[in-house]
C-alpha cells in the first residue's frame, strides 16, 4: 500500500560524477542534484558521515529538488561510535577531540556541542518536508547485547521526534536467533530497520533479512557483493554491477516491505562508475515503475504499491 522509493547513496560521488552520467551543463553542485532529482525520488547523504552537515546546505538542497523528494541523511560517525579524526569537526570543537587520544569515551560536553550542531543543521530539511530518515549505520564491533543496547536508547532519546532508521553491520543482529529480538527493539524505539544487500559468503555478511519495524518507512541498502568487502579498497569493496537476476531476488522482499510501511526507500551503494544509477533504474522498472525519462522531464517516477 506504500511508496516505493528508488535512489542511490550519493549524487556527488567522484566515480559517478566522471563516469559521464550527467549531461553537459551539468557539471556543478546545483546541475549534479538538480538533474539527480529529475530521475530519482530519493538520495541519501553520505557526505555527512565523514563531516558535520551545515545549515546552508540543507537549505540548498531543500531548493534544488521539488517538493516530496527525500533525503536519507548518514549520521556523523563521532555519533555512531566509528573512528573520526579531529579534521572531521569544525576548527573550534577539534582541540576537545585530540585531547581524547588513547581515552576511552567522548568528552561529554563535545558530544553534545556535535548532537546540537547535527540537529540544527538538518532543521532546514525537515521543515521543508524533505528528510526521510537519519541514518544510523554502526560498525561492525556493535555487537548486540546490553550495552549496544543502551547505547541505542541514548541515540534514540537524543534524536527523539525525529524519522530514525537503524543498519547493523555486526551479522548477530539478524542471526535466526536473534532477529525477533532485534525487530521488537527497533520497534519499541519507533526507529526503521534497514536491510541489507551484500555477499553472503564472508563471516561479516549480515542476513539479508527485510524487517518492518516501524509503520512510516522501510528501507533497504544494496552495498553490492564484492568478495572484498572486509579486505579489499573502498573500490574493491563496492565494485559490484547488479545484474536483472540479482535484483529479482528483491522485488517480492520489497513490495512486502511496501504492504506494511508507507514509504519504502530502495538505496544503491555500490558506487563505482554509474553502476549505481544504473541498478536504481533497474530496480525501478523491475518493480513496475515507468521507464526513465528524459534529463527534466517532470518528475521522477515513485513506485505505488500495490
Amino acid at each position: 500500500m506504500g511508496e516505493i522509493r528508488v535512489g542511490t547513496c550519493s549524487w556527488t560521488d567522484r566515480a559517478l560524477v566522471s563516469s559521464g552520467w550527467y549531461p553537459p551543463g551539468r557539471r556543478d553542485a546545483e546541475g549534479w542534484l538538480r538533474h539527480y532529482a529529475a530521475q530519482f525520488p530519493v538520495a541519501e547523504v553520505d557526505a555527512t558521515y565523514y563531516g558535520l552537515p551545515t545549515a546552508r546546505n540543507s537549505h540548498l538542497w531543500a531548493a534544488r529538488t521539488p517538493g516530496g523528494f527525500r533525503f536519507d541523511v548518514k549520521a556523523f560517525s563521532l555519533l555512531t561510535g566509528h573512528p573520526t579524526r579531529p579534521g572531521a569537526l569544525p576548527p573550534d570543537l577539534r582541540p576537545a577531540l585530540e585531547r581524547q587520544r588513547g581515552r576511552p569515551g567522548t568528552d561529554p560536553g563535545l558530544l553534545d556541542e556535535v548532537w546540537s550542531r547535527f540537529g540544527e543543521a538538518l532543521r532546514p530539511l525537515r521543515d521543508s518536508g524533505r528528510l526521510g530518515a537519519l541514518l544510523f549505520q554502526f560498525p561492525g564491533r556493535f555487537a548486540p547485547g546490553r550495552s549496544a543496547e543502551a547505547f541505542l536508547r541514548a541515540c534514540r532519546e537524543r534524536t527523539a521526534g525525529w524519522p530514525v532508521a537503524v543498519e547493523f553491520r555486526h551479522p548477530g543482529w539478524w542471526s535466526e536467533d536473534r532477529a525477533a529480538g532485534t525487530s521488537a527493539l527497533l520497534s519499541e524505539l519507533d526507529a526503521a530497520a534497514v536491510a541489507v544487500d551484500t555477499a553472503q559468503t564472508l563471516p561479516a555478511s549480515v542476513p539479508p533479512v527485510a524487517a518492518v519495524t516501524v509503520p512510516r518507512l522501510a528501507v533497504v541498502r544494496f552495498h553490492g557483493r564484492s568478495t572484498a568487502w572486509g579486505t579489499g579498497t573502498k573500490e574493491e569493496k563496492f565494485r559490484h554491477s547488479y545484474t536483472a537476476a540479482e535484483l529479482s531476488e528483491w522485488t517480492p522482499r520489497i513490495r512486502a516491505m511496501a504492504e506494511q510501511a508507507r514509504e519504502v526507500h530502495v538505496l544503491f551503494n555500490n558506487c563505482c562508475g554509474d553502476a549505481a544509477v544504473r541498478a536504481a533504474q533497474s530496480m525501478r522498472q523491475l518493480l513496475g515503475g515507468v521507464p526513465d525519462g528524459p534529463a527534466g522531464a517532470p518528475g521522477p517516477d515513485v513506485v505505488s504499491w500495490p
